[in-house]
């Protein structure tokens, strides 16, 4: 296949709002040319280094409504980060997720690593929405089987955007594996899960990350760069604009207006 033909191609189905669905001859076979198509859209979209990562799936709940058996991650721009409170364009392909993030304080070199040394590589910790969009089909979550997992890796699964709370001080004094975090629209509670949601860890999924596909194919983890480390429900598919709420115990709330 041809990597960066397809990375171009994805970028104009990205602009058009089209169905995501790659040509047979530039549609990747498997992930390794899936998150090489990513790194090529990132280079396209002025994001390589982005701003940070996502992972897809990181929840037994999130891989059973998706239909996969293990996370998969996608590159964030830096301008698609934003903090508490801020206005996006609705679509009816929007859809929110109820996330715990961190930004590093270190670099994380691509390769094995634990979940201490994940922990001891984070700065902040905060309550995050992630804005996903069904770019793939029929609602709300589109055909996977026909647009299949390495294309969906090739275009950042599902991510959209990412809004971040303020800072938790006292991260480290909170069992992260235990708050519940609860999502709310329009200030009607939706659903709600817990931390261990994430590989049993937040910081299991962290270390996941490190030494995912996506990470290897990107050169690693920075300094700086935000992690959102996965939904701990399935996502909230919105019927119109509103106001969407996300809050944990100990991390505090982030909103996301929809205009």
């Amino acid at each position: 296949m041809r990597i960066a033909a397809a990375a171009e191609a994805l970028r104009a189905l990205r602009l058009s709002g089209a169905v995501a669905m790659l040509p047979p001859d530039l549609a990747p076979r498997d992930v390794a040319e899936g998150v090489a198509v990513q790194r090529a859209h990132a280079a396209l979209l002025g994001a390589d280094p982005p701003g940070g990562f996502k992972i897809g799936g990181t929840a037994k709940r999130m891989q059973d409504y998706l239909g996969i058996t293990a996370p998969m991650a996608g590159f964030m721009r830096a301008e698609d980060i934003h903090a508490t409170g801020a206005t996006l364009p609705w679509s009816n392909r929007s859809g929110v997720e109820c996330e715990i993030a961190v930004r590093l304080a270190r670099d994380l070199p691509p390769g094995p690593c634990t979940p201490a040394q994940a922990a001891d590589a984070v700065g902040e910790v905060f309550a995050a929405i992630e804005l996903v969009e069904n770019r793939y089909g029929t609602p709300p979550m589109g055909d996977l089987q026909a647009i299949g997992v390495p294309t969906l890796v090739a275009d950042q699964v599902y991510h959209r955007a990412a809004v971040i709370g303020v800072p938790c001080a006292a991260w480290r004094t909170l069992d992260l594996a235990a708050i519940t975090g609860r999502i709310s629209i329009n200030g009607v509670m939706r659903a709600e899960g817990t931390g261990a949601e994430l590989l049993g860890h937040p910081m299991n999924a962290l270390a996941w990350l490190v030494d995912s596909a996506t990470a290897h194919g990107f050169g690693g983890l920075r300094a700086g760069q935000v992690m959102m480390l996965g939904s701990v429900t399935p996502p909230i598919w919105l019927d119109g604009p509103g106001t969407v709420t996300v809050a944990f115990a100990g991390l505090g709330d982030v909103v996301l207006h929809f205009g």
